[in-house]
Protein backbone atom coordinates (compact mmCIF):
# COMPACT_ATOMS: atom_id res chain seq x y z
CA UNK A 1 0.00 0.00 0.00
CA UNK A 2 1.51 3.38 -1.00
CA UNK A 3 1.94 6.17 1.51
CA UNK A 4 -0.45 9.11 1.32
CA UNK A 5 2.24 11.31 -0.24
CA UNK A 6 3.11 8.59 -2.71
CA UNK A 7 -0.52 8.09 -3.70
CA UNK A 8 -1.02 11.82 -4.23
CA UNK A 9 2.11 11.95 -6.38
CA UNK A 10 0.94 8.98 -8.45
CA UNK A 11 -2.50 10.51 -8.95
CA UNK A 12 -1.04 13.87 -9.99
CA UNK A 13 1.18 12.11 -12.53
CA UNK A 14 -1.60 9.88 -13.81
CA UNK A 15 -4.22 12.62 -14.06
CA UNK A 16 -2.47 15.90 -14.87
CA UNK A 17 -5.78 17.47 -15.89
CA UNK A 18 -6.86 17.38 -12.23
CA UNK A 19 -5.76 19.67 -9.42
CA UNK A 20 -5.35 18.36 -5.89
CA UNK A 21 -5.71 20.85 -3.04
CA UNK A 22 -5.66 20.41 0.71
CA UNK A 23 -8.90 21.59 2.34
CA UNK A 24 -11.27 20.68 5.17
CA UNK A 25 -13.17 17.95 3.29
CA UNK A 26 -12.91 15.48 0.45
CA UNK A 27 -14.73 16.96 -2.52
CA UNK A 28 -14.82 16.89 -6.32
CA UNK A 29 -15.23 20.38 -7.80
CA UNK A 30 -16.08 19.86 -11.48
CA UNK A 31 -16.00 23.53 -12.48
CA UNK A 32 -12.30 23.79 -11.62
CA UNK A 33 -11.37 20.10 -12.08
CA UNK A 34 -10.16 20.12 -8.49
CA UNK A 35 -10.18 17.44 -5.83
CA UNK A 36 -9.91 18.69 -2.28
CA UNK A 37 -8.77 16.57 0.65
CA UNK A 38 -8.07 17.01 4.38
CA UNK A 39 -4.56 16.64 5.77
CA UNK A 40 -5.45 13.37 7.48
CA UNK A 41 -8.32 10.94 7.53
CA UNK A 42 -8.59 7.32 8.67
CA UNK A 43 -9.62 6.20 5.18
CA UNK A 44 -7.62 8.81 3.24
CA UNK A 45 -6.56 6.60 0.32
CA UNK A 46 -10.02 5.13 -0.25
CA UNK A 47 -11.76 8.48 -0.06
CA UNK A 48 -9.22 10.15 -2.35
CA UNK A 49 -9.70 7.45 -4.99
CA UNK A 50 -13.46 7.89 -4.59
CA UNK A 51 -13.16 11.60 -5.45
CA UNK A 52 -10.89 10.83 -8.41
CA UNK A 53 -13.58 8.41 -9.58
CA UNK A 54 -16.13 11.24 -9.61
CA UNK A 55 -13.77 13.17 -11.87
CA UNK A 56 -13.08 10.26 -14.22
CA UNK A 57 -16.79 9.41 -14.41
CA UNK A 58 -17.46 13.08 -15.24
CA UNK A 59 -19.92 13.59 -12.40
CA UNK A 60 -21.16 17.16 -12.44
CA UNK A 61 -24.65 18.17 -11.40
CA UNK A 62 -27.72 16.27 -10.35
CA UNK A 63 -31.38 17.25 -10.40
CA UNK A 64 -32.91 14.64 -8.10
CA UNK A 65 -31.39 13.68 -4.78
CA UNK A 66 -31.49 9.99 -5.68
CA UNK A 67 -29.24 10.84 -8.65
CA UNK A 68 -26.60 12.00 -6.17
CA UNK A 69 -26.89 8.70 -4.32
CA UNK A 70 -26.40 6.86 -7.64
CA UNK A 71 -23.32 8.96 -8.47
CA UNK A 72 -21.85 8.20 -5.04
CA UNK A 73 -22.47 4.49 -5.51
CA UNK A 74 -20.95 4.53 -9.00
CA UNK A 75 -17.88 6.43 -7.81
CA UNK A 76 -17.29 3.90 -5.03
CA UNK A 77 -17.75 1.00 -7.44
CA UNK A 78 -15.24 2.50 -9.89
CA UNK A 79 -12.77 3.34 -7.12
CA UNK A 80 -12.90 -0.19 -5.72
CA UNK A 81 -12.94 -2.16 -8.98
CA UNK A 82 -10.67 -0.03 -11.18
CA UNK A 83 -8.53 2.46 -9.27
CA UNK A 84 -7.80 0.55 -6.06
CA UNK A 85 -6.07 -2.37 -7.82
CA UNK A 86 -4.09 0.01 -10.04
CA UNK A 87 -2.82 2.09 -7.11
CA UNK A 88 -2.58 -0.83 -4.66
CA UNK A 89 -5.14 0.58 -2.25
CA UNK A 90 -7.59 -1.49 -0.24
CA UNK A 91 -11.16 -0.23 -0.20
CA UNK A 92 -13.31 -2.23 2.17
CA UNK A 93 -17.04 -2.71 2.12
CA UNK A 94 -17.06 -0.85 5.45
CA UNK A 95 -15.39 2.18 3.82
CA UNK A 96 -18.12 2.25 1.23
CA UNK A 97 -21.06 1.59 3.56
CA UNK A 98 -19.91 4.17 6.11
CA UNK A 99 -19.80 6.85 3.42
CA UNK A 100 -23.03 5.74 1.73
CA UNK A 101 -24.80 5.78 5.12
CA UNK A 102 -24.13 9.51 5.39
CA UNK A 103 -25.87 10.08 2.06
CA UNK A 104 -28.79 7.80 2.95
CA UNK A 105 -29.23 9.71 6.22
CA UNK A 106 -29.03 13.00 4.28
CA UNK A 107 -31.71 11.83 1.84
CA UNK A 108 -33.95 10.54 4.64
CA UNK A 109 -33.72 13.86 6.50
CA UNK A 110 -34.55 15.84 3.36
CA UNK A 111 -37.53 13.65 2.52
CA UNK A 112 -39.04 13.77 6.04
CA UNK A 113 -42.09 16.03 6.14
CA UNK A 114 -41.56 18.98 8.48
CA UNK A 115 -45.30 19.02 9.19
CA UNK A 116 -46.13 15.39 10.07
CA UNK A 117 -42.83 13.48 10.00
CA UNK A 118 -43.84 11.02 7.26
CA UNK A 119 -41.66 10.46 4.22
CA UNK A 120 -42.28 12.38 1.04
CA UNK A 121 -41.22 12.20 -2.58
CA UNK A 122 -39.07 14.65 -4.45
CA UNK A 123 -41.19 16.34 -7.12
CA UNK A 124 -38.52 18.56 -8.66
CA UNK A 125 -35.13 19.90 -7.68
CA UNK A 126 -35.20 21.07 -4.04
CA UNK A 127 -38.96 20.31 -3.66
CA UNK A 128 -40.73 17.48 -1.83
CA UNK A 129 -44.35 16.45 -1.28
CA UNK A 130 -45.60 14.43 1.68
CA UNK A 131 -47.39 11.18 0.88
CA UNK A 132 -49.34 11.37 4.12
CA UNK A 133 -50.51 14.97 4.62
CA UNK A 134 -49.82 16.43 1.14
CA UNK A 135 -47.55 19.14 2.58
CA UNK A 136 -45.04 20.59 0.11
CA UNK A 137 -41.63 21.84 1.21
CA UNK A 138 -38.39 23.12 -0.23
CA UNK A 139 -34.91 22.13 0.99
CA UNK A 140 -31.49 23.70 0.72
CA UNK A 141 -28.54 21.77 -0.72
CA UNK A 142 -27.24 20.88 2.77
CA UNK A 143 -24.43 18.57 1.72
CA UNK A 144 -21.91 20.57 3.70
CA UNK A 145 -24.16 22.76 5.86
CA UNK A 146 -27.22 22.36 8.08
CA UNK A 147 -30.37 21.03 6.45
CA UNK A 148 -33.19 23.55 6.15
CA UNK A 149 -36.75 22.63 5.13
CA UNK A 150 -39.25 25.37 4.29
CA UNK A 151 -42.98 24.73 4.00
CA UNK A 152 -44.27 26.27 0.81
CA UNK A 153 -47.85 25.03 1.13
CA UNK A 154 -49.91 25.29 4.29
Amino acid sequence: MPSTDSLLKQLKESYPQLSFTEADDFQWLPTTLTITYPASDDSFDARLLHEVSHALLEHHDYTRDVDLIAMERDAWQYARSTLAPRFEVTITADNIQDDMDTYREWLHARSTCPKCGANGLQTKQWHYRCLSCANIWKVNEARSCALRRYNIQK
